[in-house]
């Protein structure tokens, strides 16, 4: 059976949204996949169980049978890293990793990996990503996210010397638009002479990293106003009402599909903001507006959350996780799809793993 591990040289790089873009490829051209995401950092509660978020998405996603919490075989919270660390011969991670492979890969023509964010993950636990890939005989895809040229450059080089043999080639998620010449033909190519297989180029994207109005709530503990409150809805811009209400209007029609913060004693801002492609009055320092303003963002189908913090508090909050939010929503997925059939080249990645 094939097995590819889906990995990334740091955070935010795509991982969960190339894993199951693969997947779902795959199955569409009759491929019956499997997925595991060998550990978690972040697991959640469900009912008694622990979960990982990316999982449970997958799960869904994928249509798999198993339960979520059996598509991450290791969990590692702080109780259960200090229990490792007491006594790290008595747990055998890498033997719950291959058990759960064994599981997951049960009448399926390949089993996908998930691995977590980045190369340095695992080696605490014994289960680095070059190790798990050699245990479990699974080809190693390093998504490499764009940060500049040098670095886009090192990433890649660095994940070939450090994956070894199982390293199959890179795809590079996130580069901005004025880059493009430098990597179609300056820096591919010379990955491609280093031995680096370039499987995708892959642009940034503003709908990627989206929040949506049930993050922005949760991040601002923030309390809902509106009866209308869709919290799938997805934010793609920030704007931050700070100017006279004739100056804002002209800004906010720049921008669709945003979420307006502003102090909640600025009747005449979130006016404006109503009259544009808005999705999110964000209201700060706990000020309740004018009950004209709640009417008439629920004509509009428009959320008004308000936050105790202040405006430049909410706008740090929500600046430290922009673009770092978790896939976890299928609009997100099906344009990263298409993306995908666009920029990468499942032909030759098919034959590097193994695939007819």
């Amino acid at each position: 059976m094939t097995s590819l591990y889906i990995t990334s040289t740091k955070n935010a790089s795509g991982k969960t949204a190339v894993t199951l873009a693969i997947g779902l490829h795959l199955k569409a051209n009759g491929y019956q996949v499997g997925y595991l995401k060998p550990i978690s950092v972040e697991p959640i509660s469900i009912g008694d169980k622990a979960a990982d978020e990316d999982a449970i998405f997958a799960k869904d996603a994928l249509k798999l049978e198993a339960d979520p919490w059996e598509l991450s075989p290791v969990m590692l919270t702080v109780d259960s890293l200090q229990d490792y660390l007491a006594a790290p011969d008595e747990q055998d991670m890498m033997g719950r990793v291959k058990s759960a492979c064994k599981a997951a890969q049960t009448g399926k023509d390949l089993l996908l990996l998930e691995g977590g964010g980045g190369l340095r993950e695992g080696y605490t636990v014994g289960l680095p990503v070059h190790q798990v890939a050699k245990t479990v005989g699974s080809r190693i895809l390093t998504i490499v996210r764009f940060v500049n040229e040098i670095q886009l450059l090192d990433d890649a080089i660095a994940s070939q010397a450090l994956l070894g043999d199982a390293f199959c080639g890179i795809i590079i998620n996130r580069f901005l638009p004025e880059c493009r010449t430098f990597i179609s033909k300056t820096g591919a190519p010379y990955l491609e002479k280093k031995g680096i297989p370039v499987f995708g180029v892959m642009p940034e994207t503003q709908g990627l990293s989206a929040m949506t109005v049930g993050e922005i709530v949760a991040l601002l503990k923030a309390e809902v106003l509106t009866k209308y409150y869709r919290p799938s809805a997805l934010v793609e811009n920030l704007t931050v009402g700070a100017m006279t209400a004739e100056t804002a209007l002209s800004r906010f029609r720049q921008f669709s599909r945003k979420a307006v913060i502003t102090g909640g004693d600025r009747t005449d801002l979130q006016l404006a903001a109503l009259e544009t492609s808005t999705t999110c009055l964000i209201l700060t320092g706990g000020l309740r507006p004018s009950p004209l303003v709640v009417k008439q963002a629920e004509e509009f189908g428009v959320s008004v959350v308000l936050t105790p913090k202040n405006t430049l508090e909410a706008v740090e909050s929500i600046e430290r996780i922009y673009g770092r939010t978790r896939l976890s929503h299928i609009a997100k997925l099906r344009q990263f799809q298409e993306l995908m059939d666009k920029y990468f080249d499942y032909d030759r990645l098919y034959r590097a793993i193994g695939l007819k």
